[in-house]
């Protein structure tokens, strides 16, 4: 929902609608006077008002109404008679927030799904994927001792790519559900997800910065998928040699907020030639965006050509 500061211009045409059709409806109120009420708000919505530009609205008009009435009782009438009227005009702001209340309880819904799916992916990874591993093993162990002695170099060596296939198993069940983040919070499953990358990548990769305690479990695993979404990119599309992970706690408009940022030394590009998180660019920014909204956070994007792109990250500290 917008917000309006002192210096937003208010449209005079929808101030004069909105003055005459409150007058007319106190004069006469009717059905038809609230459902103009609606549209009247739905409109100033449309071209960018707030709230706090409807209440001004019904100040103004409310205040001509009162000067030229006298008689007590009359003000009385016209007061409770305009306020159906200014509850009704607020209406379809209403609607837009429990529209927007409702989206983000649905998506937080839909990604504690997906975390408990990959919680499950990742215990199949570690421990069935480990048994199995185990057993070729032991039949590796078994095949030995039938197999001519010139042979046990190619055995050692196929134990060796055994014991790489199970560390790179572990490092990704535990990237895909990191104990870590249960365990130690944020920063430290950050530090292990950027060792992991960094060893995968050949990237140079700094994680940088605190938080205050323990965030939320939603905010904590927002922000880890928003990271490895963002690594995830970089690792496909900048071309860069270096990657910065800061997080850190920061007031913002009087809120106090953990603000993320993942920033490269890439090509970069653009991004006027970027129409929103579309995911047909590769950049991945439409699953990072809509995690961050779950959690009433925001996402800006800042990069030109080759001077490297920057994905910041700021959700609110309380949640």
């Amino acid at each position: 929902m917008k917000v309006a500061s002192a210096d937003t211009p208010r449209p005079h045409s929808l101030l004069r609608a909105y003055r005459a059709a409150m007058r007319d409806y106190v004069e006469k109120p009717s059905e038809a006077g609230l459902q103009l009420a609606y549209e009247l708000g739905r409109r100033a919505m449309d071209q960018g008002a707030a709230m706090v530009d409807i209440a001004a609205f019904y100040h103004e008009a409310l205040t001509r109404m009162l000067r030229t009435t006298k008689m007590h009782a009359e003000c009385v009438r016209k007061v409770e008679s305009s306020g159906s009227f200014f509850v009704e005009s607020l209406s379809p702001f209403e609607m837009t927030y429990q529209g927007q209340h409702e989206a983000q309880a649905a998506m937080r819904q839909l990604n504690e799904g997906m975390e408990a799916e990959a919680k499950r992916i990742a215990h199949a990874l570690h421990d069935e994927a480990g048994q199995l591993l185990m057993g070729v093993h032991f039949a590796l162990e078994r095949l030995t001792g039938t197999l001519p002695p010139g042979s046990k170099s190619l055995i050692e060596d196929v134990r060796s790519r055994l014991a790489e296939v199970e560390e790179q198993l572990r490092r990704l069940s535990h990237e895909l559900r990191p104990p870590m983040l249960d365990l130690l919070g944020l920063v430290p499953a950050l530090r292990f997800l950027a060792q992991g990358v960094a060893q995968r990548s050949g990237l140079d990769i700094e994680v940088q910065g605190s938080t205050p305690g323990r965030l939320s479990p939603l905010v904590e695993i927002a922000l880890y998928r928003s990271v490895q979404e963002a690594l995830i990119n970089v690792t496909k599309h900048a071309k860069a040699s270096r990657v910065n992970v800061q997080i850190e706690q920061q007031e913002c408009d009087k809120n106090t907020v953990i603000a993320c940022s993942v920033k490269d030394d890439g090509v970069g590009f653009d991004v006027h030639s970027v129409s929103g998180p579309d995911p047909r660019h590769g950049l991945g920014l439409l699953g990072i965006r809509e995690r961050i909204r779950a959690v009433s956070g925001s996402l800006e994007l800042r990069s030109a050509p080759r001077l490297g792109t920057e994905v910041r990250i700021q959700v609110p500290l309380v949640n």
